[in-house]
């Protein structure tokens, strides 16, 4: 059984080895640690954990700016997959974002994670013609 809940400080440990194993992500804005110390500063009750016999499955971040919702950090861990976790987090992040009134959801996905694309695609995402664009502050 599956558990999604509010992430808590007590979870922090255990998020940063389930990122270092999920994701692999060099780049000094991805580090771990400072992404969940920028996002609990923020405080917007948006951040999640799954939680299966005390040990955090999967994590997800949603974001909300008051015009369009996002999704971020969805990572199940690789024992934990195909079992309907990473759903019930998206699930449990989208319902966030409707009580908050949110009207759209978007989220990034690297173009050759095509096992990611597809589970998206499942759950009711679309890829849409856009162009993403960044600038790296470090």
């Amino acid at each position: 059984m599956v558990e999604i809940r509010t992430y808590t400080e007590g979870d922090f440990e255990n998020v940063v080895a389930l990122w270092v194993k999920c994701f692999s992500y060099p780049a000094p804005h991805n580090n771990p640690e400072k992404a969940i110390h920028r996002k609990v500063a923020i405080n917007d009750g948006l951040f999640f954990i799954a939680v299966s016999r005390e040990e955090v499955t999967g994590t997800i971040m949603a974001g909300w700016d008051g015009h369009r919702g996002w999704i971020y950090s969805l990572a199940v861990d690789p024992g934990h997959r195909m079992q309907g976790t990473g759903k019930k987090l998206v699930n449990h992040a989208i319902e966030e974002l409707r009580k908050r009134d949110c009207p759209k959801v978007n989220l990034q996905v690297m173009p050759e994670n095509t096992e990611v694309v597809g589970f998206y695609k499942k759950l009711g995402f679309a890829a849409e013609e856009r162009l993403s664009m960044g600038q790296k502050l470090y």
